[in-house]
């Protein structure tokens, strides 16, 4: 049988860190506002001229490929999950293409938002195990500080998201104690206005008018208690997914990583599915909301501190626009 693990990981951040203070000069909040309602002290903005979307992956990915002891003519395919991309079109996945001395390789683009790089996991995890490929690169990479109007009517989501890249080799093996034992995905649509961001858009002749910008539809929109609602109940049906498929239970998983949305979603979950506090790594503290970078940029930052061991049971999970949500459970 050929399987699928993640044999590298690696994450970029710009170098700018905006702190809550720093945003208490653009609108009326405040440190101890922002914290209490979702954890978040500081995030990293991107700078013009050197952060694209595509070269954050690009460094992110360079990482990963090192730790995974593979070259980039060696990548057979990329995934590039984004809500950001450089440009409208084409996609973020062949700018990243050209950014490394990749072959002429397949690379697609997935906009599924906060569980892209779950989708993108189960991308990889399917070619690989279809023999079509054996090192998929996964990537997901955002700017979002640039979308958001840093002002008082948009501060529910000025304060949330930062910008950064995460990244993952995902190689075929043989070893089934250590690769990726499935991952499960969803979506309801008829939510999706709960949480969106409409204009410029292709339902109007016009995409971008004085009207829109003057009533901020040009701005994300979100229902949070909406979002909230839907958040800590999904969470908790695609891990238990995940775990009846594979025959565990909670006890089994020795690492959460969910998407880093928000402190409050992260431990309602958690108080949820029982698990101790030392089972669920959070970074929302100090990077935001990265959206499709989330979770990779936890994986990296675990890895790096040496708190992945081999053999252990790792559960991604992610829920987001659209609605969707996912799960991944892994061996590492």
């Amino acid at each position: 049988m050929t399987y699928s693990r993640i044999a590298g990981l690696g994450f970029y951040v710009p170098e700018t860190m905006v702190t809550n203070h720093d945003l208490e000069k653009y609108m009326d909040t405040s440190d101890e506002w922002i914290r209490e309602r979702s954890g978040i002290e500081t995030r990293h903005f991107f700078t013009e001229g050197k952060d694209t979307v595509s070269k954050m992956g690009a460094r992110a990915s360079e990482v990963a490929m090192e730790k995974a002891g593979v070259t980039p003519e060696e990548i057979d395919f990329i995934v590039f999950a984004t809500l950001s991309p450089d440009y409208n079109f084409p996609g973020s996945g062949v700018l990243l293409q050209r950014e490394l001395p990749f072959r002429n390789i397949g690379a697609l683009d997935v906009r599924t938002q906060c569980t892209g790089f779950i989708y993108g996991l189960s991308v990889a995890d399917q070619f690989i195990k279809s023999g079509m490929y054996k090192n998929v690169l996964v990537v997901g990479s955002e700017i979002q500080s640039n979308i958001l109007e840093k002002s008082t009517r948009n501060r529910d989501f000025a304060v949330l998201f930062g910008d950064g890249a995460g990244a993952a080799v995902v190689q075929a093996t043989d070893n089934e104690d250590s690769r990726i034992l499935s991952t499960h995905l969803h979506s309801e649509g008829k939510y999706a206005e709960d949480l969106l961001l409409e204009h410029p858009g292709s339902n109007l002749k016009n995409r971008m008018s004085t009207k829109i910008i003057e009533e901020g539809k040009h701005l994300p929109y979100m229902k949070g208690s909406a979002v909230f609602k839907h958040a800590v109940t999904r969470f908790p049906e695609a891990i238990n997914e995940a775990l009846d498929a594979n025959n565990m239970t909670k006890d089994d998983i020795d690492m959460l990583v969910p998407h880093q949305a928000n402190l409050r979603i992260s431990e309602a979950v958690r108080r949820k599915m029982g698990l101790d506090e030392d089972k669920v790594y959070n970074n929302i503290q100090r990077y935001g909301n990265t959206t499709a970078a989330t979770i990779p940029i936890a994986l990296s930052e675990l890895d790096e501190a040496g708190r992945l061991k081999k053999g252990d049971v790792i559960c991604l999970a992610a829920f987001g626009s659209g609605f969707t949500w996912a799960s991944c459970l892994l061996k590492w």
